[in-house]
């Protein structure tokens, strides 16, 4: 499991608010300095004399700010999602039009610590209490630093699809012409199936496949063993980021065994089907399944999408979730794994101990002594609270 999220004490998270409600409103002077420092970032000084492109990043900048206050007016010192908004992937479009790379980014670090500095000083008005002030210090510190480290992660991407598209790479021609099949065009399936050398109709499943810091070839490579393991002759393969490949199979199932899956690597399987539509929802299930895993903070390398529905479908909030589990198995939270992965099987099995012990290759009594003791460390009756018990079981499932 990856390390948790820390969580401020009450007197810190209460501190971070009232300092952030400062930042909501800044004086302008403070906005005007944290737009000349991002643009001291590396060679934007060659878009100093483009008041559109200067605008861009204004925005861009000002709104990655809002963005951060806002989330930690709700939730103090949490991790905060990253800003998506089309206005920004345009700026980076033209951005790569006129030459620039990467190398940008560091207009975000500038900016970020000039942030920090007018940070620091409003958190010393606050309170003379050094562990607070100290406890304050560390919990945005990191939340600052994710957040950026996200935020300029994306755009990466943004930049390896632009200067894709720019290079008439055949990637960024395939997920234009995806892109009007996932967003439902009216574009005709012959002609689409040209565009894409793949054939629409007939079986569908979809992988969306990551690998941070992993090269394409490393991506492909998995892709190519993955058609071996099933015995497929064909795949679209689409660039979705610098280290992320959408791919489609014509399988009516697609067998991945997570063994084989290199460390640093994670695919997410949608369900099987066949035609145009299964193309469309099987894919958007995928990414579904990608998003869950990565906000459970999940190590699991191979995910499929019927594994994380449920799941998908309530979680949002990581600190929700631990507490949503933590308040329905209680004691059974802590305890031996193997009781509870002999619990979340049964259910699986229709709550029959016989196929439990088949499945776990042990015998029945064993099964019936492990559900004894699991119930016994249940906070509430398992009578009473099944359905809870068995989604918190699934969930804790993929957390470790």
């Amino acid at each position: 499991m990856v390390d948790e999220w820390p969580e401020p004490s009450a007197e810190a998270a209460a501190m971070i608010v009232a300092g952030v409600l400062q930042v909501v409103d800044p004086p302008q002077a403070w906005i005007d300095e944290f737009n000349d420092a991002a643009l001291r970032g590396v060679r934007l000084d060659e878009i100093a004399d483009d008041p559109v492109l200067v605008e861009a990043l204004r925005r861009t900048n000002e709104g990655n700010l809002a963005q951060w206050a806002q989330h930690n007016l709700a939730a103090p010192g949490a991790r905060v999602p990253i800003r998506v908004v089309e206005d920004g992937a345009e700026m980076v479009r033209e951005m790569v039009r006129r030459g620039l790379d990467s190398g940008m980014l560091d207009a975000f670090r500038t900016a970020q610590s000039v942030a920090w500095r007018r940070w620091m000083e409003i958190c010393f008005s606050l309170t003379d209490d050094v562990e607070v002030l100290r406890e304050v210090l560390d919990v945005t510190s990191r939340s600052i630093d994710a957040f950026i480290d996200d935020t300029v992660g994306a755009l990466a991407d943004q930049i390896a699809v632009a200067r894709a598209q720019l290079a008439g790479d055949t990637h960024a021609e395939r997920r234009a012409a995806v892109a009007l099949v996932l967003e439902g065009a009216p574009i005709d399936d012959a002609r689409a199936e040209a565009q894409l050398h793949y054939r629409l109709s007939g079986p569908q499943t979809a992988v969306v496949l990551s690998g941070a810091g992993m090269s394409m070839n490393r991506l492909e490579s998995v892709c190519d063993s993955i058609m071996a393991a099933n015995r497929l002759g064909r795949r679209l393969t689409v660039l979705a980021g610098a280290d992320r490949l959408w791919v489609w199979f014509p399988a009516d199932d697609l067998e991945v065994d997570e063994e084989s899956i290199p460390s640093g690597i994670r695919i997410a399987i949608g369900l099987s089907g066949r035609g145009r539509e299964a193309f469309r929802r099987s894919h958007f299930q995928a990414l579904g399944a990608d998003q869950t895993l990565v906000r459970l903070g999940s190590a699991r390398r191979v995910v499929r999408y019927e594994d994380l529905a449920l799941i998908g479908a309530i979680v949002d909030d990581r600190r929700v979730v631990d507490d949503f589990v933590q308040q329905t198995l209680g004691d059974l939270t802590g305890a031996d794994p193997e009781l509870r992965e002999c619990m979340r099987i049964w259910f699986g099995q229709l709550c029959n101990s016989t196929a439990t012990a088949a499945r776990l290759y042990t015998h029945r009594n064993t099964v019936v002594r492990r559900l004894a003791r699991a119930e016994e460390l249940l906070p509430v009756e398992l009578s009473r609270n099944a359905i809870t018990v068995a989604a918190a079981l699934e969930v804790q499932h993929w957390l470790e």
